[in-house]
C-alpha cells in the first residue's frame, strides 16, 4: 500500500506518497500531471494509493520547510526510486548537479555515459516522481533557457532563484528568460 498526503509549500499543494522503505512520490497537484504520475506509480509499485499516515511525512515537511528557508541544501529523507537501469542512472545524476547551479540536458546525458542520450535523458527527467528531492529542476537547456518542468517554468524558475539566494558562492544568473 502506498500511503500519501498533501503538503503546502511556497509553490502550492504537493502530495507526498510512501511505502514502507521511504518516500517514492512527490508531485505537484495539478490533475492532469499527478493523474498521469498516479498512473505510472502504481504501474511501477503494483500498489493502491491511499490518504494515510506515513513515519517518512513529518520528516520531508520538515525538510521541505528547511529548503524553502534556504537553511537545508540536501535531503537524507529515505527515497524509493523504482524505474528502469536509465531512469535511476539519470536520476542519480541529477544528485551530482550542486546545489544553487544548473547544468543541460546534454551535460546530464555525458555525465551518465553516453553523449546521444540527450533526448533519453530528458524523458527520464520528466518521469521523476519525486520534484525537488531529486532536483530535475537544476537541469536547462544548452542556452541556458528554461525548458522541461512538469512542475511548471514558473516553479522551475522559483526553485533556482531560491537556491541560487542561499547558495554559498551566489554567481550571476545562470539561465535566461521563461
Amino acid at each position: 500500500m502506498i500511503l500519501s498526503k498533501e503538503i503546502q509549500s511556497p509553490l502550492g499543494i504537493l502530495l507526498a506518497g510512501a511505502v514502507e522503505e521511504g518516500i517514492c512520490l512527490l508531485e505537484f497537484t495539478e490533475k492532469e500531471r499527478l493523474d498521469l504520475q498516479l498512473t505510472r506509480l502504481k504501474k511501477v509499485f503494483g500498489e493502491d494509493i491511499q490518504p494515510g499516515e506515513s513515519k517518512f511525512f513529518d520528516q520531508l515537511e520538515e525538510q521541505l520547510n528547511e529548503y524553502f528557508e534556504g537553511k537545508r541544501k540536501d535531503f537524507d529523507i529515505p527515497l524509493v526510486v523504482l524505474g528502469t537501469d536509465f531512469q535511476k542512472k539519470a536520476w542519480e545524476a541529477l544528485h551530482s548537479v550542486v546545489y544553487g547551479k544548473t547544468n543541460s540536458y546534454e551535460a546530464q546525458a555525458i555525465r551518465i555515459g553516453d553523449k546521444n542520450a540527450v533526448r533519453a535523458v530528458a524523458k527520464a527527467n520528466g518521469e521523476n516522481r519525486i520534484a525537488i528531492l531529486i532536483p530535475c529542476h537544476r537541469i536547462v537547456g544548452k542556452s541556458g533557457d528554461l525548458t522541461g518542468y512538469g512542475g511548471g517554468l514558473w516553479r522551475k524558475k522559483f526553485l533556482l532563484e531560491l537556491e541560487q539566494k542561499f547558495s554559498d558562492s551566489p554567481t550571476l544568473p545562470f539561465f535566461r528568460g521563461e
